[in-house]
């Protein structure tokens, strides 16, 4: 299989966990004969130090010819001032818009082996596998905004149709899973979310066999962190699934575990971790690389369809962390301490060893 990889390192951390990505994506090539044709672009911060702006024209062209993107994070102090007419994060937002990726799909699974990494109790957090789908393109990060000196507001508004798209994306995927959907809203306050809620109960007439429970955005934070293991897919406005995945991310005792897609209408996605560019760490070999590289297993399932190959990345990714090597984030003293390039080594070395004992 040819394929075209657009690569989006970025800023802080980013970088370093693309190439422990890279790395894991070139050994699927040469287990499997697949070749996979790589083109870097800037994006964030970087990309405003180079070109003005963050997300140059070639950057966005080179994605939207490629059939996947691997994202490694933007921003960082050095362009953190949020009254800045350009910041990083507009390159997330205009690539976002750019190709169409309306839905961004963040699974949460705790491994056995880290249960004890997470602030939550063990026994609470047992048996957590959920997804959350949040819808990516409309709500109050896209609509009409006002800001003066006195006064300022911003508009959550969102149509039939673009509910209707993400809801069917949450089912889809629930049809594949334990087939339950909990529809997060705020509809007593809300008109937006009325509206939500109306047409997330007209697409499930459509998957009978999917149990659907709304839930208002403020109880289902807490029940994340009292019974996550109850949840099995989340689906939700953009605002408040960019809250509720991050605190969801957190179950798993490290954001630096945890992958994300972002989709569209056809194959191509963007794929990315979802940790930040973490500038205080960058470069020393702290950042932990599984998040990427799980992104990486999500991109090879998702947009090329190679399902046995992304099982092969997920199998060593156990098979590592049930030897017991970690990197700082998620690290305590009796466990075997590794960098960032090191573990992704010992993840290509496992994809050998279960190709090998086949």
């Amino acid at each position: 299989m040819n394929v075209k990889i657009v690569l989006l390192p970025g800023d802080g951390i980013g970088p370093e966990v693309v190439t422990e990505a890279v790395k894991v994506l070139n050994a699927i090539c040469d287990m499997y004969g697949h070749k996979f044709e790589y083109t870097e672009r800037p994006i964030g911060g970087v990309a405003i130090d180079i070109a003005g702006t963050a997300l140059p024209d070639e950057t966005l062209q080179a994605c939207q010819s490629a059939d996947a993107v691997l994202l490694g994070a933007v921003g960082g102090p050095k362009w953190s001032d949020p009254s800045a007419a350009v910041r990083p994060e507009q390159g997330l937002l205009g690539i976002r818009e750019g190709l169409g990726l309306y839905a961004n799909l963040r699974p949460v699974r705790v491994y056995d082996e880290l249960a004890d990494s997470s602030s939550l109790k063990t026994e609470t957090i047992s048996g957590v596998d959920l997804l959350v789908v949040r819808e990516l393109t409309g709500g109050i990060y896209f609509g009409k905004r006002q800001e003066g000196s006195e006064t300022a507001y911003d508009t959550m508004i969102y149509s039939n149709a673009e509910v209707q798209r993400i809801a069917h994306v949450a089912f889809k995927a629930a049809m594949k899973r334990r087939k339950k959907v909990a529809s997060i809203d705020k509809a007593n306050v809300l008109a937006s979310s009325r509206l939500w809620r109306r047409v997330v109960e007209g697409v499930a007439v459509d998957y009978p066999e999917v149990t659907l429970e709304h839930m208002l955005v403020d109880s289902a934070a807490m029940k994340l962190i009292r019974y996550p293991a109850e949840f099995d897919v989340i689906v939700t406005a953009n605002m408040f699934g960019d809250i509720l995945t991050d605190e969801a991310s957190m179950l798993s005792g490290s954001l630096g575990m945890l992958p994300s897609a972002s989709l569209g209408d056809g194959k191509a996605g963007m794929y990315e971790p979802v940790h930040g560019s973490a500038p205080d760490i960058a470069g020393k070999a702290l950042a932990n690389p599984i998040g990427a590289i799980m992104s990486a297993a999500m991109l090879l399932r998702t947009s090329l369809g190679l399902d046995q190959e992304a099982k092969t990345v997920e199998w060593a990714v156990e098979d590592v962390l049930s030897r017991g090597y970690r990197t700082a984030d998620i690290a305590k003293p009796e466990d075997r301490h590794v960098g960032t390039s090191e573990m992704g080594n010992l993840v290509v070395k496992a994809m050998q060893r279960r190709k090998d004992a086949k």
